[in-house]
């Protein structure tokens, strides 16, 4: 991979100097640069990272999500292919009919009880690594079926994204495969409260754990309204 910085230039200074750094990494790989000239076009024109962070790059722009749609956000998830968005920029357009050809998994609606186990199921037949983004208050926080029947993603499976809405347009599934891009990448954005220095500022509970998750929930563990 090459990357040169250079000041914007017009056609013919831009076709000349790309000429020139043709002629240059000729030399170099016949041998004929040495000295400064050689440091110079190397400084210039070659990075390195390690294998792990290649690996990564690599995993991030070419992920396969499967072709699997829960409810009304599926139709959302569907424009990703479209012109407009074209989830091809980051290598993603490869919908695959197969989970053992899939490596990313978007739970588009809500899930009842019943469809969970099928979901874990195709999740545990995915290729290694895997994730798995929850798109829409439904598979979310079970949203506005907030009943016995229905049932939030990250309680049977891990979850690496949430994205809200009742349905999230396609612009929020776009920003939700980009932050998992960044995740994968290993360099994930701050979340709000360590963005905008608000750490400290969490309600906590009475009589409990202060080294645990002390964030405040309306219900119990395991309650659901409605239940």
């Amino acid at each position: 991979m090459e990357i040169v910085r250079r000041d914007k230039l017009d056609a013919v200074d831009a076709q000349r100097e790309f000429r020139a750094r043709q002629l240059r990494a000729k030399q170099m790989l016949r041998g004929e640069l040495e000295g400064a000239e050689l440091e110079r076009h190397v400084g210039q024109g070659v990075i390195t990272t390690t294998l792990d962070r290649a690996l990564d790059w690599a995993r991030g722009n070419s992920m396969f999500p499967a072709t699997f749609g829960l409810a009304c956000c599926a139709i959302e998830m569907m424009t990703m292919v479209g012109a407009r968005l074209d989830i091809a920029r980051i290598g993603s357009e490869a919908f695959r009919a197969s989970p053992r050809q899939a490596d990313m998994i978007i739970l588009s609606g809500r899930i009842s009880i019943k469809m969970a186990p099928i979901i874990r199921r195709i999740y545990d037949q995915m290729l290694e690594p895997k994730w798995a983004i929850a798109m829409g208050a439904c598979s979310s926080s079970m949203g506005v079926f907030n009943n016995y029947a229905i049932v939030p993603a990250d309680k049977f499976m891990p979850v690496d994204v949430h994205i809200p809405g009742c349905p999230p347009r396609p612009e929020a599934l776009m920003h939700g495969i980009l932050r998992l891009r960044s995740m994968i990448h290993d360099d994930p954005a701050l979340g709000w409260r360590k963005r905008y220095n608000a750490e400290g500022t969490e309600e906590v509970l009475s009589g409990i754990d202060s080294e645990s998750d002390a964030a405040v929930n309306v219900l119990g563990s395991g309650d659901t309204a409605g239940a």
